[in-house]
């Protein structure tokens, strides 16, 4: 039986744990073929055998995505290899430090720019001509409800990821008339290590796992997926327009 994703070549970001990891397993589940990208090579490693043993195929690339030329030799990479990406998640990201704005020196606050903006916009500079080949490309970017909520105490991350979604919206607006579809995945609390630096006190077990969100971005990276621009909330199970502000 032919699998949905079958031949399909998928990018993933941040994909050595957490909703990376698991997004990555749950993609080639359905038959794509991974472009797996995580700065541990370890974690890597750790996910090809998975994938293996669910019978799919994995392309390990060890990256910091602060590399931003060797996201530009990635995607020269992917066009001569295989002359098209058909699936963009662009799961990585940092927390950054947890502290009053005045208290934060300049280096985290780049650093923090740098993995969850700067290296998305770069992704989107070299893969958007891979994904305008495909018969039917699809991004899925993962941001956060701290980009509305502006939490006290998490500017840095909550700066980035509101900056993340309005570059990921005015991709989507650039490309409504072709056949790439853009869109964002909210997960909100979710069993990662991230999330357990950030929030310390929370007990983990009671929050839903990065395979149980997974299951969800999958469906987002689908030919028959038509939606652009918008934002799923995963935590609602709901498919989100943006809207400006009252």
């Amino acid at each position: 039986m032919t699998k949905p994703l079958a031949s399909r070549i998928a990018l993933v970001t941040g994909a050595s744990r957490g909703i990376g990891f698991a997004t990555a397993r749950a993609l080639a589940r359905a038959g794509a073929h991974i472009v797996a990208v995580a700065r541990t090579q370890g974690g890597l490693e750790e996910l090809d055998d998975e994938i293996r043993k669910d019978g799919g195929s994995a392309t390990l690339v060890p990256l910091n995505l602060t590399d931003f030329d060797g996201i530009a030799r990635l995607g020269a990479a992917l066009h001569e290899r295989h002359g098209k990406l058909d699936i963009l998640v662009g799961n990585a990201g940092v927390a950054g430090p947890s502290s009053p704005l005045g208290h934060i020196e300049l280096k985290p606050w780049n650093d923090v720019i740098a993995v969850n903006v700067t290296a998305n916009f770069q992704l989107i500079r070299c893969m958007d001509p891979l994904l305008r080949v495909s018969d039917a490309g699809r991004a899925v970017f993962v941001t956060s409800g701290a980009a509305s909520k502006a939490n006290a105490y998490q500017g840095p991350y909550a700066a980035s990821k509101a900056a993340l979604d309005a570059l990921v919206r005015s991709w989507a607006n650039e490309t409504v008339s072709t056949k790439l579809r853009v869109n964002l995945f909210s997960p909100g609390p979710i069993r990662t290590r991230m999330r357990a630096s950030v929030f310390p006190g929370e007990d983990p077990m009671a929050l839903d796992t990065p395979e149980q969100a997974a299951e969800f971005i999958v469906p987002m990276c689908a030919p028959e997926w038509t939606e652009t621009g918008k934002l799923y909330d995963y935590q609602t199970r709901t498919l989100m327009s943006f809207r400006p502000p009252a």
